[in-house]
């Protein structure tokens, strides 16, 4: 093995650890060296906002590589829950208990998921909501969550314009509404609040922010 910085040593040791402590080791490849330039953006539909006692009703994710978002590259699952989909969640994504009865059980759709993700870094809006879903359904499975790196758009939206502020008004509220932040990259809308949809906007969003930062 190469000498390693001690951050390095630091993240040598924490996979290993987390390689050690897995559930099921058929899981391994998602703490592989990523492919280059590449990453997954996803969303998730759910019963609910309650991270502890809501689940997921339906996951959609995209693959990006370098500046393309590879539409053709995705998944779009519905997930069977085991509670009711509440009225105020029907009316924000439109999916009925009817329409999720027929969806898959929420282990086959995670290891779906996990096998699409592979090792590539993650892609979200307000990705840490998903995340904590996510997790928690699959604690059960690897002792652990999903450990691929985590890009948070709204975070990189609110870092390209707080840079584009006057040092006197840097305490300034952003507004980092979905559809502000999309009409601001001058990117294009689709219907929000369906999960494939959703990933399409944050990766492309992603894209855009990425060449933003790196000029700015």
């Amino acid at each position: 093995m190469h000498a390693l910085s001690p951050v390095g040593w630091f993240k040598y040791l924490k996979r290993e650890w987390l390689l050690y402590h897995l559930g099921d080791t058929r899981f391994r490849f998602m703490w592989d060296a990523p492919p280059d330039n590449e990453w997954v953006a996803l969303d998730c539909e759910t019963t609910g906002l309650n991270v502890r006692t809501d689940e997921i009703i339906s996951i959609a994710a995209v693959r990006i590589v370098g500046n393309r978002v590879m539409t053709s590259e995705r998944i779009e699952l519905l997930v069977r829950p085991d509670r009711r989909v509440s009225a105020e969640s029907v009316r924000v994504h439109q999916l009925r208990e009817q329409d999720v009865a027929g969806g898959i059980a929420p282990e086959a759709a995670l290891i779906q998921l996990m096998y699409f993700i592979g090792s590539r870094p993650l892609v979200g809006y307000y990705l840490e909501f998903d995340l904590a879903m996510i997790d928690r359904a699959l604690f059960p499975l690897l002792g652990m969550g999903l450990p691929q790196p985590k890009n948070e758009v709204s975070a990189m939206y609110y870092d390209y314009k707080f840079r584009q502020l006057p040092q006197h008004r840097q305490d300034r509220n952003i507004d980092l509404r979905f559809a502000t932040l999309m009409n601001d990259l001058e990117l294009p809308m689709r219907q929000a609040h369906d999960a494939l949809n959703d990933a399409i906007m944050a990766a492309l969003a992603f894209i855009k922010l990425r060449q933003l930062l790196a000029v700015a």
